[in-house]
């Protein structure tokens, strides 16, 4: 899990969502002065969860810019929730697009199916 903002305000959120839980490993930007789309932030999550990106990867949001585009830039697979938006026009679209959160985590855990390790 990929995060920007403060450690202790998003580690907060994380917790009381439930997400912390379930995922390998949590980065959040202000630990490292790495926000997204910065490419640097990508490898650093990745390496919080005991990986690295050529092992491949994916980025999971609903912002274009900060999270796909810069999740696009360091190599990761892409799933972009939509929230009811269009996707911006003269923009490389997103590799896989879902209507909300929980048809994403369905969607991880299909292409999950046979692996040891999925990183978001």
């Amino acid at each position: 899990m990929a995060t920007n903002g403060a450690v202790d305000i998003q580690r907060a959120k994380l917790r009381a969502a439930g997400v912390a839980e379930h995922v390998d490993g949590v980065f959040v930007s202000g630990e490292a002065d790495a926000r997204k789309p910065q490419t640097r932030h990508f490898p650093l999550a990745a390496s919080r969860c005991g990986t690295e990106l050529g092992d491949g990867g994916w980025m999971v949001s609903d912002n274009p810019v900060n999270d796909i585009g810069g999740g696009r830039s360091a190599g990761l697979s892409i799933i972009w929730m939509r929230n009811n938006r269009s996707w911006p026009p003269n923009d490389l679209g997103p590799a896989h697009t879902v209507p909300h959160a929980r048809a994403a985590i369905d969607l991880l855990l299909l292409h999950s199916v046979g692996h040891t390790r999925t990183t978001s």
